[in-house]
């Protein structure tokens, strides 16, 4: 290009006005959302906020380190660790089956190209299912079962396995689907069952995908273990909201550290196993 042409070349985006247009657009959109939710960010910037703050945070120095504390906080801790556990446990337990029955790739009766009324109509009910499970957040069907079981860890536990048994059977239907289908076809063609239709042609090659995802799940239920304690669910979540109550900011402010130290160490664990699965 010479210097007379790279003179006359434009300077200006030539896609600004476009640009200018969906951002106006976006922010005309959110300005109602903001309104709605009375959305005042400013507001911590006023005196009182800022002298409300201030205290909280100093409420928090120093952590509270007595041995018999810190007992507590090792036994809360590793009771949220086994309820995250426990709940992720029952939750396959509800979603395999869910799986296994509800993949179209899995029915014999879709193997001429439409599946059966009967089966269909399974299929639909089980995905129904899922829908609801998984649209009911932990914390809800945690009160419930408080209300049912009373305060404790197993309240938390049911929680946790029916929310993400819900959650574990849509994703593990959604992966065996998108995945290659043949060396299943020609199972059930052949005589096999749903079940070893599975074991043998969609789990080998789909594997490692589900172990993936399956302890990514795990980690995010440790994070929803603690946040159940403060309905009454046990573990952690409880014993902050005690302390909260108590206005006993060292004692949160120990645990609060303690929590961050777990989601940490669940982060780094999950995804070294997921490093290993490949």
């Amino acid at each position: 290009m010479t210097a007379a042409a790279a003179s006359r070349a434009p300077l200006r985006d030539p896609a600004w006005l476009q640009r200018l247009f969906w951002i106006t657009a976006l922010l005309a959109l959110l300005w109602p959302l903001g309104v709605a939710t009375e959305f005042r960010p400013w507001a911590l910037l006023e005196p009182a906020s800022r002298a409300a703050s201030a205290r909280f945070l100093r409420e928090f120095v120093p952590p509270a380190t007595s041995p018999d504390f810190l007992a507590l906080v090792a036994r809360q801790t590793w009771r949220t660790v086994a309820i995250a556990t426990s709940g992720i446990a029952l939750a396959l337990l509800l979603a395999v089956p869910l799986t296994l029955l509800s993949t179209r790739v899995l029915s014999v009766s879709a193997l001429s190209g439409r599946m059966a009324p009967l089966p269909f109509a399974l299929r639909q009910a089980l995905r129904g299912l899922m829908i609801v499970l998984r649209s009911v957040p932990e914390l809800v069907w945690a009160l419930v079962f408080v209300r049912v079981v009373g305060l404790g860890p197993t309240s938390g536990v049911l929680a946790i396995a029916l929310t993400y048994g819900g959650m574990l059977g849509k994703v593990y239907s959604e992966i065996l689907e998108s995945g290659e289908a043949h060396a299943t076809v020609t199972l059930l063609r052949n005589g096999a069952g749903r079940l070893q239709a599975f074991c043998y042609g969609l789990l080998p090659q789909n594997a490692a995908e589900l172990t993936s995802y399956t302890v990514y799940r795990w980690e995010c239920a440790i994070r929803s273990s603690v946040v159940l304690g403060f309905v009454g669910a046990g573990g952690l979540g409880q014993e902050i909201d005690n302390s909260i109550k108590m206005f006993a900011g060292n004692e949160v402010a120990t645990m609060l550290l303690v929590f961050v130290a777990l989601v940490m160490l669940a982060d780094r664990t999950s995804a070294w196993l997921r490093r290993q699965l490949g």
